[in-house]
């Protein structure tokens, strides 16, 4: 017999009521919480490479950093694992950023997000070095044409070429996690599915490391699958409301997450598992409660400012902000070596500023409508009417 009106609008009731869609979500604002968990997660990596891991000649013969501030150096080497942090935010945002979109939507809104910016940066590292050789110095970052080119690609590593951006290599992971989201999205992505998929990616990527498998360990992300699963649960979460499987979800994913969290603790010497595991859960905390936790109704506007700027400032903060700071340590030497780490980040956040301004905004806007008009079919088929697809941000773009 078939269904009654009644009956069917009270189903549509209860499925809605079991999949409920939070306001943020919904309504297309911005996280300011999660924005500003990514610039907490900007500042530990910038530490750790300022701060963390500076060996006692690192900023000159004249400073021996473990030595001036050994409580400082102690704690900033732990700074690596923002890098961590970040890979669970980007299981979250990413996931939002997918939902409702189409494969090659979701490809355009990454490209214009992550290359205009990219590309820049290694350009300046590239003219920057230039100009070091010219003067007979010795350049940090590889300046020639072939090794550009294969950065400017963004996975120079794969062709085995030396990064131009040393934190580049970061991006390689990010981009084998798109690939991966983009295979669910071709299936379509929905809420079961991407339970099932949470869940299969973290048994298969078992099975590579039980496996030794160097390729199922490469395309799985062995290392680093725990991270983005668990930031996946959160959005869930974030969208539809928590529930018993999203927390086994996630728990599964944070058991497999300090499990192997061990292969990155071992290189990085005076780092302990117990402190890392802590300091990593810890973060994973405020992810909640600034997801699907109280703290996703906060809009302050300069958090949202500052999770713009973390992008472009993890771009420089090396590869320009630490040749900067050894620049003031050699013509400032009365200025100190603290004051003067200072400096050389706010001069890196300052280009990281003019960066989103002059390049990112106006570029990434470019970029966006003429890939989303390429992807017109009328392009191809002048003749044949076509529905124009209109350019939609995500709420969390980053």
């Amino acid at each position: 017999m078939p269904l009654s009106v009644p009956t069917r609008a009270a189903r549509g009731l209860f499925r809605a009521a079991g999949q409920r869609t939070s306001p943020a979500s919904a309504g297309g604002g911005r996280l300011a919480a999660v924005d500003g968990l990514r610039l907490l997660a900007a500042a530990a990596v910038a530490a750790y490479h300022y701060l963390g891991t500076p060996t006692p000649r690192f900023w000159g013969e004249a400073h021996d950093l473990p030595r001036e501030a050994p409580l400082l150096h102690a704690i900033s080497g732990y700074g690596w694992l923002g890098v961590e942090a970040f890979f669970l935010i980007s299981g979250f945002v990413v996931c939002m950023s997918c939902w409702g979109r189409t494969p090659a939507q979701f490809a355009v809104s990454r490209i214009a997000r992550l290359f205009p910016l990219y590309w820049a940066v290694v350009l300046i590292i590239v003219a920057a070095g230039t100009v070091t050789v010219l003067a007979g110095q010795r350049s940090g970052a590889p300046t020639d044409l072939r090794t550009t080119l294969g950065n400017l690609t963004m996975i120079p590593s794969p062709l085995g070429l030396d990064l131009t951006a040393g934190v580049a290599w970061t991006l390689w992971v990010e981009a084998r996690f798109y690939l991966l989201m983009g295979a669910l999205l071709l299936i379509g992505l929905t809420y079961r599915r991407a339970i099932a998929f949470g869940f299969l990616w973290l048994v298969l990527a078992s099975f590579g490391r039980e496996l030794h498998s160097t390729v199922l360990d490469e395309l799985l992300l062995g290392r680093y699958a725990g991270l983005f699963v668990a930031g996946i649960a959160l959005y869930l979460m974030h969208r539809f409301g928590p529930n018993l499987l999203l927390w086994l979800m996630a728990g599964f994913a944070w058991c497999y997450t300090l499990t192997v969290l061990d292969d990155r603790v071992s290189t990085h010497p005076g780092t302990s598992w117990t402190v890392s595991a802590a300091a990593l859960t810890g973060f994973l905390a405020l992810l909640a409660l600034a997801g699907p936790g109280p703290l996703r109704h906060l809009r302050w506007r300069p958090l949202i400012y500052a999770g713009a700027l973390t992008y472009p400032f993890y771009l420089v903060h090396q590869s320009l902000g630490i040749p900067l700071t050894r620049g003031i340590l050699s013509t400032v030497p009365g200025l100190g070596l603290l004051p003067s780490i200072g400096l050389g980040l706010v001069l890196s956040l300052l280009l990281a500023a003019a960066l989103n301004r002059l390049v990112d905004r106006p570029l990434g806007r470019l970029l966006r409508r003429h890939l989303t008009t390429a992807l017109n079919p009328r392009h191809t088929h002048p003749n044949r009417p076509a529905r124009p697809i209109a350019p939609r941000p995500s709420p969390e773009e980053g």
